[in-house]
């Protein structure tokens, strides 16, 4: 299809905290590089992003820091807005959710689906705060998740394991406000019927196989899921969010859900940059529209929203929706509740002037297809043994050979030689194939084609030795200085969609004008005689030890207070990740305990006869000292059921009970919920 222009958005983040390395490379940097790759290539892109300030992490951040949401966003957009530009995201428009402009547009979108009869009016119970006196959004609700155990699950979501969730999913749900245990209340709210809408949803994902692997499959398994997709609440019982419009029956004290107006900011924030002419870019089918997100947004991106632009009726729909996976750091997952991250901001402060080698290491490990990796080591590595080493090294003895046998001006290239040629042709392919890549969105390809032009200078350098002949084949040298300050500048060129700084120092050291794309790949950017600057190019300086192992103590430090506020932190810290591999091997049940006794001459070890079913077992536990055999008898535990047997005081012991354990040492046998069957399998 022939696109006419290109609509590129980036993921509305939060408003309620400071970006780290996970965002900028899972959406941002991607979506930065592709769209300075459009401009230079003189193509018609814009570039959309802007606060999420309706979310209900925003109210929570409010009530933590008792203040208000308004405060909250207020404060953090600025600090979002000043990272994106510390690292040259470069953003057209960078907006807010909380604009009039927003609200006006969210609110016509909603009053067409609502006047069109799209949305379904249900009464349904919702979780209820009881000593809140209010109901509770998604986010509001915290438990256990039920796909990985993770115990601080939100009711829509679980940022360990990413599965998406309904707060009935929740084992042992509480209140994020009060602690509380909700109760369920009545109340009438507008869904959006995608299961209504499946075969539709369906079609639309069907043309397009294009997409990344990891999100085409995502979207088949929800699809495809038992039960198919489900209707969704498109509103809230909240009093923070875009309101309901007012004309609409018992819309009071409704506001619409943030996964409803959020992907409607890029419409608004798109009126805002080009009142005139918004339209062109989202109700033409000529237009190229292009969602960066990470994968936690897949869902809401590639289904819910293009069923509602659907339905509307009026707009274009997604074409591709390249999404990254998660990058962890130094072997762990990010988390902020942990203070486990490498925040932007700080980062700005420590490296200034160091924008581009966040740029280029957060693009070199980009968690394209899979999770990645970022470590201090190798960050620092990367700096000094290429940027260093490789791009800076080759373009400095450019200047400085140039000024030291021309005074500073470019020579006249002599004949070719066959190795000349070779490296003519590879000047002239670098282009194609890193815009093939960038075009994919295989950035760390593109990126890895743009070092290697960089090597292949260095090389051709030390193969002709020019500061060795320069007296004895002064023709050979002319030749080889000319080809190698031709490579400078079309590096010049090709990094500036990964590395702007870096790629203007390089124009300003070559004394020439920035270039197009278009120009990249000749041998012809700099004439014979053109003046390049005096002075020698330092592009990157070495990163010293010492400076990333004060990193890696700041970063341990702040992992070390963190764990102090939280005691079981303390106490019993978080083990080493395991797959969804290694879990599947645990063989758990349900078991009855039948008997129990302490054994002789110990103080903690009991043992029990449990009922699993299909038979009976003894297992030797170490709970004697907690619990007496009357707390055991006829309760229902969680019983490891294939762990290796082994004899404990001449007891073979053939299990393990499950226990809960506080900071106090008082264990608690694990049960299930409810009733269950002798055997049931725990999953």
């Amino acid at each position: 299809m022939n696109f006419k222009r290109t609509l590129v958005t980036a993921a509305l983040p939060y408003a309620n905290g400071p970006l780290h390395i996970g965002h900028i490379a899972g959406c941002y940097l991607p979506a930065d590089i592709y769209v300075r790759y459009l401009r230079s290539k003189g193509e018609d892109v814009i570039f959309i992003c802007g606060s999420d300030e309706h979310g209900v992490p925003i109210t929570i951040r409010a009530q933590k820091e008792g203040t208000t949401p308004k405060a909250i966003v207020d404060k953090y957009h600025e600090i979002l807005k000043n990272a994106f530009k510390g690292l040259n995201i470069s953003f057209d428009i960078y907006s807010r959710t909380t604009s009039p402009v927003h609200y006006q547009t969210a609110q016509d979108f909603f009053r067409t689906l609502y006047n069109k009869n799209v949305f379904i009016e249900k009464e349904t119970e919702q979780f209820y705060d009881p000593e809140a006196n209010q109901f509770l959004a998604d986010r509001y609700i915290i438990g256990t998740c039920p796909k990985c155990g993770f115990d601080k699950a939100y009711g829509d979501q679980c940022e360990k394991c990413g599965t998406s969730l309904s707060p009935e999913e929740l084992i042992n749900p509480k209140s994020a406000l009060t602690n509380a245990t909700p109760i369920k209340k009545k109340t009438k709210n507008w869904y959006l019927p995608l299961d209504k809408l499946q075969s539709k949803i369906a079609n639309f994902i069907e043309q397009h196989k294009h997409w990344k692997p990891n999100v085409y499959g995502q979207c088949k398994s929800w699809l495809e899921s038992s039960g198919g997709l489900q209707a969704r609440a498109m509103t809230r019982d909240l009093n923070w969010g875009v309101p309901v419009p007012p004309e609409i029956p018992d819309s009071k004290g409704k506001v619409m859900y943030v996964w409803f107006d959020a992907p409607i900011g890029y419409i608004s924030a798109t009126k805002e940059l080009l009142p005139d002419k918004w339209q062109l870019y989202w109700k033409s089918p000529e237009t190229k529209l292009v969602h960066f997100i990470g994968k936690d947004n897949i869902v809401f991106h590639c289904i819910i929203f293009p069923a509602m632009l659907m339905e509307h009726g009026e707009y274009v729909l997604p074409y591709d929706v390249p999404a990254n996976e998660f990058l962890n750091l130094e072997g762990d997952k990010i988390s902020t509740s942990r203070n486990w991250a490498v925040w932007v901001d700080e980062y700005l402060v420590d490296f200034p002037q160091k924008a581009d080698v966040l740029r280029y290491v957060l693009c070199a490990t980009m968690p394209e297809t899979k999770d990645n990796d970022f470590t201090w080591k190798e960050f620092q590595t990367r700096n000094n043994s290429e940027l260093a080493d490789i791009l800076g090294n080759f373009l400095n003895r450019v200047i400085v050979l140039i000024n030291k046998f021309y005074d500073g001006k470019i020579p006249n290239a002599g004949t070719f030689s066959k190795q000349d040629m070779l490296l003519i042709n590879a000047i002239s392919e670098a282009p194609q194939k890193i815009a093939e890549k960038i075009e994919v969105y295989k950035f760390r390809d593109a990126l890895f084609e743009l070092m290697q032009l960089a090597r292949l200078g260095n090389k051709y350098l030390a193969d002709n030795e020019p500061w060795k002949k320069i007296k004895s084949d002064p023709e050979l040298v002319n030749t080889v200085m000319n080809l190698s300050a031709q490579i400078a500048a079309n590096l010049a060129i090709l990094s500036e969609p990964f590395m702007p700084d870096t790629s203007q120092k390089i124009f300003k050291a070559l004394q020439l004008q920035p270039l197009k794309w278009a120009n990249a790949g000749s041998i012809h950017l700099l004439n014979a005689g053109h003046i390049i600057q005096k002075e020698s190019l330092i592009l990157f300086e070495k990163i010293e030890d010492k400076v990333i192992e004060k990193q890696l103590e700041k970063l341990h430090q702040k992992k070390s207070e963190q764990q102090q506020q939280n005691p079981l932190i303390s106490k019993f810290p978080l083990k080493t990740e395991i797959n969804i591999e290694d879990f599947d091997k645990c063989d758990i049940r349900v078991g009855t305990v039948i008997t129990a006794e302490k054994v002789q001459g110990t103080d903690k070890l009991m043992k029990l006869e449990v009922d699993l079913g299909f038979e009976k077992r003894t297992i030797v536990s170490g709970v004697a000292h907690c619990l007496s055999p009357d707390d055991l008898i006829n309760k229902q535990v969680i019983v490891l059921a294939n762990l290796k047997p082994r004899k404990i005081r001449g007891i073979e012991s053939k299990g393990m009970i499950l226990y809960a354990e506080n900071v106090e040492g008082k264990l608690v046998p694990v049960s299930p919920h409810n009733s269950m069957p002798n055997g049931s399998v725990v999953k």
